[in-house]
């Protein structure tokens, strides 16, 4: 299986309006788009499009109709003429646990055999909407890409403000940085690092017990932490306009 598991923390760390950290164990799923199948077939305790003790909905990502997450991965890459012969696409995202999960981040790692070609970060807010910023990838190892923020996320940020991405391919390790800067500096710094681990029954069960309830944890400390922010001072700020599913293809 090219499917893996990854082990791991998350760690926030903001710098402005107020200062505030936080940090959280975690693991993500890494799932190659042509083995979930098979994975459901060899874990009972996993499926795929229905429900168990872990997950994997097609509908939870994409354009969330519930179709071909790769069929929609290389539409949209022919849709912005970076197809570049992608063969193999990848997800980075927390899987289902008894039915429910909150991705505030998934990466699609596109490949063309084991090269990787491109990459498409999609970003989801608490009130149920998504943005997903497309990159090609210059063919290095280590990733770093750039963009102008284009989704209401956090209430206490504003939106003027850029991302800069720093990825290291998936392999034994994973690393993903995400620094927001404005006109004066930096934001805010959110880091995901992780082991890799097989994709199996055993893996899963270890996981279930050293991560209780997890993706319920994951939106219950995303509401904590936003109390605490507002206990400091934070300013809160209303979002514009109500959008559902929004692409950007970013050049840097």
């Amino acid at each position: 299986m090219r499917s893996c598991i990854y082990n791991g923390v998350v760690t926030h760390t903001r710098l402005k309006p107020v200062k505030h950290h936080l940090k959280y164990k975690t693991f993500s799923i890494f799932l190659d788009l042509d083995e979930i199948d098979n994975l459901d077939k060899s874990n009972p305790i996993f499926s795929f499009n229905r429900f168990n003790i872990f997950s994997f909905y097609n509908k939870d990502h994409g354009a969330r109709d519930g179709k071909s997450l790769k069929s929609w991965v290389i539409n949209n890459l022919k849709k912005f003429n970076i197809h570049q012969n992608v063969n193999k696409v990848k997800l980075l995202c927390y899987p289902r646990i008894f039915g429910f999960v909150f991705n505030p981040l998934s990466i699609f790692y596109c490949y063309e055999n084991k090269k990787l070609k491109a990459i498409f970060y999609e970003v989801k807010n608490t009130f149920n909407e998504q943005h997903t910023y497309i990159f090609k990838n210059k063919g290095k190892n280590k990733i770093e890409q750039t963009c102008k923020k284009k989704f209401y996320v956090s209430p206490f940020m504003d939106m003027g403000t850029w991302y800069d991405f720093k990825l290291i391919r998936p392999d034994k390790k994973l690393f993903v940085s995400i620094k927001q800067t404005d006109n004066k500096g930096l934001v805010l710094t959110a880091v995901q690092t992780g082991e890799r681990k097989e994709f199996s029954l055993k893996q899963l069960i270890i996981n279930f017990f050293q991560y209780p309830l997890m993706t319920i944890k994951v939106i219950s400390a995303i509401h904590f932490e936003a109390f605490l922010l507002w206990k400091k001072g934070a300013i809160y700020r209303s979002r514009d306009k109500k959008i559902k599913n929004n692409l950007s293809y970013e050049k840097y």
